[in-house]
């Protein structure tokens, strides 16, 4: 996949039209896409591409997210439109790595996902599988940050082996590491070290499913 920078670079390529003949900088680029320069500073640094922004901008102008992801020639846009795949998508429901969910409202999507990213996913079998939302606050930084879009698999719910796990409890829904202890009670874990591990027992909260990836690996 092409790093921030050549995805920036594409960017600046197709909007130049825009700017009447004039050079186009990163600012115009953030400001093309509704990031603010401070955060498209840090994206930038981190190598983190801005999934949510770049299907907003692809779809308001028509183009195949596959081309600015892969760097796929625009004679095979056609073809890569045709190799396109769909998971449910819940705009609407945040999943806190923080404070518990903002909102939880079931208007159910699509969302678009490029052929190579669904070999992330586990293979075109699993999208059934498969939904995805939004994540919001910073307590599994640096694993996921504010507004990644994360993909859970509702089929994978056993926490024997740890991992991340989309969980529900009373607070609300939550993006946590899950580990279980010796003694049956579970682990939720915060990425961020400045959060605290939380105990609860099994019957405390609801496992919705793993998080198998977002737009990029999950450890």
């Amino acid at each position: 996949m092409n790093s921030f920078s050549e995805i920036v670079e594409e960017i600046k390529s197709i909007v130049s039209s825009e700017f009447s003949g004039r050079k186009v900088f990163d600012k115009d680029v953030a400001d093309t896409l509704g990031i603010t320069q401070m955060n498209f500073a840090t994206m930038k640094k981190r190598n983190k591409v801005p999934f949510n922004e770049l299907l907003d901008f692809c779809a308001k102008r028509s183009i195949s997210i596959n081309w600015i992801l892969y760097g796929q020639s625009p004679e095979s846009l056609v073809d890569a439109t045709n190799k396109f795949y769909m998971v449910r998508y819940f705009s609407d429901i945040n999943a806190s790595a923080g404070g518990g969910s903002e909102n939880e409202y079931e208007d159910v999507e699509e969302l678009e996902i490029p052929e190579q990213f669904v070999v992330m996913l586990g293979g075109e079998k699993e999208l059934k599988n498969i939904e995805a939302i939004h994540v919001t606050g910073d307590s599994m930084e640096p694993t996921f940050s504010y507004n990644d879009i994360v993909f859970v698999h509702r089929g994978k719910t056993d926490l024997q082996r740890g991992g991340i796990f989309t969980i529900r409890t009373e607070a609300g829904l939550f993006i946590k590491r899950v580990q279980q202890r010796i003694d049956g009670k579970i682990d939720i874990i915060s990425d961020n070290k400045v959060y605290s591990t939380q105990t609860l027992n099994p019957n405390e909260f609801e496992v919705i499913g793993r998080v198998v990836s977002r737009f990029g690996d999950v450890d």
